[in-house]
């Protein structure tokens, strides 16, 4: 299992690479030096991808958010970022993409805005 310490220490190097966590959680560090956590599962014969969010460093510091506040597009710590895995695992147990899911909510965003 990551840890806050061994996200931290992860550079770049000059494409992106992987550094697994647990139950298809784990770490994407772009060129750039951005990490991102993700979530690789199966769904009716196909392989997804859930794009979780980037790692927030700094909030480890802060308070964390309750379980219920969090989603998923917003920046992460690692405990919350397993918390996300769980809730997409329960959602893959039912049949449902949470990638799917995310995908869905976002445009029904972008439709209440649009006049």
């Amino acid at each position: 299992m990551l840890t806050d310490m061994q996200l931290r220490a992860l550079e770049p190097t000059g494409k992106i690479y992987k550094v697994a966590d647990q139950q298809g959680l784990y770490a994407a560090v772009t060129p750039t030096g951005v990490i991102s956590f993700r979530f690789d599962y199966r769904i009716h014969g196909r392989r997804e991808t859930l794009f979780m969010e980037r790692y927030d460093s700094l909030r480890g510091a802060r308070q964390s958010r309750d379980a219920s506040a969090l989603a998923y597009g917003q920046a992460v710590t690692m405990a919350e970022a397993r918390l996300l895995l769980g809730r997409a695992r329960r959602s893959v147990d039912l049949g449902e993409s949470p990638s799917r899911a995310k995908i869905d909510k976002r445009l029904e965003a972008e439709q209440r805005r649009t006049p």
